[in-house]
C-alpha cells in the first residue's frame, strides 16, 4: 500500500508507474484504492463508476477497470457534502460530519473488493488516501491505516520533495501516528526530486534514522507524466498559460464543481493549441477561437458562479463576435433555455434559467447513465467515449445532433448558426481523427499526434523511471511479507 505524506505527493502516479513496471516483469497487477474523493471518474466494464485515477492506474496493468478497483468514490457537491457512490452506484449525498459516522459500515464492502481482487492477481497496488497523519479521520478510517490494519496490509510512504519541508513530513507522520499504525509503515519514497539528487543523500539517511524505515527511492521529476490525467482539480491549478504567438486559444472556465476534466488533455497537448483554465476573478479572454463550458458536479451552483463572475456576459459576447462554444455533459445543459432539479438530486429542489444559447431544456432524474459509446460525428469521423450523466435533455436544437449512435439514438445539439454546440459524450477529443477534423474547422493545420500512443508511451516511460530510481525488488520482498 502507497500512502502519502499528503494530498497530490503523487500516489495515483506512483501506483501507475509500478503497476506498469510490474507487468513488465511478468507479474498480474490489479491497483486498489478503498476510498477515493474525486469528480474525475471514469465507467467500468462492468457499468459502474470509479476514480479516474484507478482506470488509469488498470490500463497501466493492461486490464479492463472494474468497481472493485474503488469500491468508495466521493463526489463533491459543495465544501461540505459529496455524492456517495458504493461499488460503482450512487447511494446518496451526506454531509461530511454524516459521512464520518456512516464510513465504518463501508469496511466490509471495502475487504471484500479487495479480496476478490487479490484472489484474482499475483499483486495488488493499493492506493491511500489525503495523509496518512489525518490523525483527527483515524476512527473508522477506511482509506488509510484502517484500511491497511485491517487488511494486514504493509505500507510504504510517499513524500514529495517539491513541496519543500519533506524530511519533516515523514518524520513527523511517524511521530504522530498511533504505534501499531507506524509499525505497518515498512519504508518510504521520496518524489519529485530537481536537479542535483546527490544533494539529498544525507536527507534520506536522516529520515532513516529517525524512523527506521527502508529508503526505498529518491524519484527525479519526470516531465513525461503531464502526459497523463490529472485526477483532481487542485491539479488544474497553474495551467492556465500565455497564448503562443499564432496558436489556436481555446478557454475553459474554472467552475468549482468542474468534472471528467480530462476530456481537455488532448487539446491540451496538441501542437498549435494554447487551452487556458480561467480562475475565479478573471474574465474570459478576447480573440479565443473556442470556450468550452466542461463536465459539472453541481450544474445549477456552478451556473450560479458562472453569472457571479461575469463569464455568461463573456459568453454572450465572444458568440456575437462569431466565436464558437462547446458546452460537455453539465456545460451543454447550461447552455439550454432552464435546468430544472425538482427532486433536489444535486441540492434543495430548485430551477434555474440557462444561458439561452442552445433552444434545449434539462430535467435533472435520479436515473444515472452510465455507458461507453461508440458513436458517429455529424461529419462521418468515428469517436469513442462514455456517458456520465443525469437529465434528460429536449429542444429544437437536438433536431441538430452532434452525435449518432448505432442503436439510433442522437445525442447533443446545434445552434441555428453552428456556432454553439454540446452533447454528454466524454472522451470527444481522444479520437485523434475527430479531434483533427473539429480542429481544422478552426482553421489549424493537421498534425500528426496520436493521443492514446501518448497515453502508452506516458506510461512506459514513468515504469522505466521508476526501475531506475526505486528498489522495486525490495517492494516485493515488502509485499511478500506482512507488519
Amino acid at each position: 500500500m502507497i500512502q502519502g505524506t499528503g494530498s497530490s505527493v503523487g500516489k495515483s502516479t506512483l501506483v501507475a508507474g509500478l503497476a506498469r513496471a510490474l507487468t513488465k516483469r511478468g507479474l498480474r497487477v490489479l491497483p486498489f484504492k478503498p476510498q477515493n474523493m474525486s469528480n474525475n471518474a471514469a465507467v467500468t466494464s462492468d457499468g459502474g463508476e470509479i476514480g479516474r485515477a484507478q482506470a488509469l492506474q488498470a490500463r497501466a496493468c493492461g486490464v479492463a477497470p472494474t468497481v472493485d478497483m474503488n469500491p468508495v468514490l466521493l463526489k463533491p457537491q459543495s465544501e461540505v457534502g459529496a455524492q456517495l457512490v458504493v461499488l460503482g452506484r450512487v447511494q446518496g449525498n451526506f454531509r461530511a460530519r454524516e459521512y464520518q459516522a456512516h464510513k465504518p459500515s463501508l469496511l466490509p464492502v471495502v475487504l471484500d473488493s479487495f479480496e476478490r481482487l487479490r484472489g484474482a492477481a499475483d499483486i495488488v497496488l493499493v492506493e491511500g488516501a489525503g495523509s496518512a497523519s489525518e490523525t483527527n479521520l483515524r476512527a473508522g478510517d477506511i482509506a488509510n491505516m484502517g484500511f491497511a490494519r485491517a487488511s494486514d496490509t504493509p505500507v510504504v510512504l510517499l513524500g514529495d520533495i517539491d513541496r519543500g519541508g519533506v524530511i519533516a513530513s515523514l518524520v513527523g507522520t511517524q511521530a504522530v501516528l498511533d504505534a501499531d499504525d507506524a509499525a505497518c509503515i515498512r519504508g518510504f519514497i521520496v518524489n519529485r526530486m530537481r536537479g542535483d539528487a546527490s544533494l539529498f543523500d544525507e536527507g534520506m539517511r536522516t529520515i532513516a534514522r529517525h524512523t527506521g524505515w527502508a529508503a526505498l527511492g529518491l524519484v527525479p521529476f519526470l516531465d513525461a507524466v503531464r502526459a497523463l490525467p490529472a485526477e483532481d482539480a487542485a491539479d488544474l491549478h497553474g495551467t492556465a498559460a500565455h497564448p503562443q504567438h499564432g496558436s489556436l486559444l481555446i478557454a475553459v472556465p474554472m467552475l468549482p464543481g468542474i468534472a471528467n476534466f480530462d476530456d481537455l488533455d488532448p487539446l491540451r497537448a496538441e501542437p498549435g493549441v494554447t487551452l487556458v483554465m480561467v480562475p475565479p476573478g478573471k474574465p474570459l479572454p478576447t480573440g479565443c477561437a473556442v470556450v468550452i463550458l466542461p463536465g459539472s458536479k453541481a450544474t445549477l451552483s456552478d451556473l450560479a458562479v458562472l453569472r457571479a463572475q461575469g463569464w455568461d456576459i463573456d459568453l454572450r459576447a465572444h458568440h456575437r463576435q462569431g466565436g464558437r462554444i462547446l458546452g460537455l455533459c453539465g456545460g451543454y445543459q447550461m447552455l439550454g433555455r432552464r435546468i430544472a432539479d425538482p427532486d433536489g438530486i444535486e441540492g434543495p429542489a430548485a430551477e434555474a434559467e440557462g444561458l439561452g444559447l442552445l433552444d434545449i431544456e434539462t430535467v435533472l432524474t435520479p436515473h444515472k447513465r452510465l455507458s461507453m459509446v461508440s458513436a458517429t460525428l455529424a461529419d462521418g469521423e468515428s469517436v469513442q467515449g462514455y456517458e456520465m450523466h443525469l437529465g434528460l435533455t429536449r429542444g429544437r436544437d437536438t433536431r441538430r445532433p452532434v452525435l449518432l449512435m448505432p442503436d439510433g439514438r442522437q445525442d447533443g445539439a446545434i445552434s441555428p448558426d453552428g456556432l454553439v454546440s454540446g452533447t454528454y459524450l466524454h472522451g470527444l477529443f481522444a479520437a485523434d481523427d475527430a479531434r483533427r477534423a473539429w480542429l481544422g474547422q478552426l482553421g489549424l493545420p493537421a498534425a500528426p499526434r496520436r493521443h492514446e500512443a501518448g497515453v502508452e508511451a506516458a506510461l512506459d516511460a514513468l515504469a522505466a523511471h521508476l526501475e531506475s530510481h526505486v528498489d522495486i525488488d525490495r517492494l516485493l520482498e515488502i509485499a511478500q511479507s506482512r507488519p
